[in-house]
């Protein structure tokens, strides 16, 4: 009894290590596809680290429930494609201890790593989801840092455009400046000129005061003169004081109500209330728009006058109209109707590819331990190098798969639950599959009996 601890101790150890390294690893590098898909929104905002390092902490929680699974694949071959190669299942198994004797240590693992991720997404992933699109929200309506360089036009204020000739090292005092005035609807109706200012951010940076001296103000008086001819006032002053808005330039705190009701930010208890919402919404909209149409347009309502009543030339072409204008009236009420249903089921179909979504993943740690696990003692190959590309192409096939059925059922071609648990029945049968040929200890997909098959052709 003490030989088995001993043994489920030794599998968990061997198992645990290149579970997080592989988990960690996983994160990385969804983190660098996160930073690649948004780095344009990114660069250039004036984010202190602070706030990088908590948008990058809640996008790592946003992978988890994607990272583990890939982990759990990848870890598996390794470990027993290791134990393989070192004759270790050998030993086990002369010793009397089957496959599935070893399977049942990290087995058991694997399901509380499966009830963890299931937890993880409903109740941890919709908070870190919430603030992270917050986040990229607030980043994205977030003004570039304010930085008026010499030479350039600053464009970056709402409805100005500036320009400095000359700027000293301390940044307040300038010279030769030109501040362009859009904020009129018709162009620029306001030209001002300075040959020098001072610069300077007042109220917590969320105003930029800009006193000048000795300059003009050329205003278009335009709409006074004749037509085809720019007529200017020009106004000369020592000194002007301009205040310009920088607010934008500021993260906000309150788009997190732009997101609060979004289906990625519920938990299943949410979604399921949302879910009924929507549907009792669509069942309102059928009655209503029924009991409508019935009413308006029976058939039944239209009175029809004898056959043997003469009907005017005129007067039947103008009821020929009012008919052709009333079917273009119920085209337009159907189309209309159609796209408001359709919309609506598929914001459904998006609710319930959500719910399913946080039980599939959670499965899906387990199908693909069970199809690494055998997979790794057939091609007895321990290590980084062919697991990970193995496991790559595994799970590149899982992605393909999620995502055809995950299309499909927001095309609203197949049932949410049966898009997003697509891959997973898939692979129940390959790990089946797997599982029998490495409990017989099957070679057919050994990397030696692949070399000889390809040798033996040439």
């Amino acid at each position: 009894m003490f030989r088995f601890k001993k043994l489920h101790l030794y599998l968990i150890k061997a198992f645990l290590i290149p579970f997080i390294t592989t988990f960690f690893i996983a994160i990385f590098l969804l983190l660098m596809q996160f930073l690649w898909k948004y780095i344009d929104d990114l660069v250039g905002k004036g984010l202190e680290i602070n706030q990088l390092f908590v948008l990058l902490f809640y996008a790592s929680a946003r992978f988890v429930p994607l990272a583990l699974p890939i982990s759990m694949l990848l870890s598996s071959i390794m470990v027993f494609g290791k134990l393989s190669e070192n004759n270790e299942l050998i030993a086990l198994k002369s010793s009397g201890i089957s496959f599935f004797k070893m399977l049942k240590p990290i087995l058991a693992f694997v399901i509380i790593i499966s009830i963890c991720s299931f937890l993880f997404s409903n109740y941890a992933l919709p908070i870190a989801n919430l603030k992270n699109a917050s986040m990229i929200y607030d980043i994205q309506k977030k003004k570039p840092a304010f930085n008026i360089k010499e030479g350039i036009f600053y464009n970056d204020i709402e409805g100005y455009s500036l320009k400095v000739g000359e700027k000293n090292i301390d940044g307040k005092r300038l010279k030769d400046i030109i501040i362009y005035d859009h904020t009129s609807s018709n162009g620029n109706k306001k030209v001002i000129i300075a040959k020098s200012g001072m610069m300077d951010l007042t109220n917590y940076d969320n105003f930029l005061e800009l006193k000048l001296f000795d300059g003009y103000a050329y205003i278009d008086v335009n709409e006074n003169s004749k037509k085809g001819k720019t007529t200017y006032r020009r106004t000369y002053f020592k000194e002007n004081l301009i205040r310009f808005d920088l607010s934008n330039f500021n993260i906000l705190n309150n788009s997190q109500k732009l997101y609060k009701g979004h289906y990625a930010m519920l938990n299943n208890k949410q979604l399921k209330v949302s879910i009924d919402s929507l549907t009792k919404e669509i069942n309102i909209k059928k009655s209503e728009f029924n009991s409508n149409f019935d009413n308006k347009y029976n058939i039944q309502n239209i009175s029809i006058k004898p056959k043997t009543s003469k009907i005017n030339k005129n007067y039947n072409n103008k009821v020929y109209g009012i008919a052709i204008n009333k079917l273009k009236t119920i085209k337009s009420l159907l189309s209309n109707y159609k796209k408001d249903i359709t919309y609506k089921k598929i914001i459904i179909t998006k609710h319930k590819i959500e719910l399913h979504r946080k039980y599939s993943l959670a499965f899906a740690c387990l199908i693909l331990f069970l199809v690494g696990a055998p997979l790794g003692t057939i091609i007895k190959k321990g290590g980084f190098g062919l697991p990970a590309v193995i496991s790559i192409s595994f799970f590149l096939l899982y992605h393909v798969l999620s995502m055809i059925g995950e299309k499909s059922a927001k095309d609203l071609s197949i049932e949410a639950y049966e898009g997003i648990w697509l891959a997973n029945v898939v692979f129940v049968p390959i790990a089946l599959f797997l599982i029998y040929n490495a409990k017989n200890d099957s070679d057919m997909l050994s990397i030696s009996s692949i070399k000889l098959t390809i040798f033996a052709k040439k």
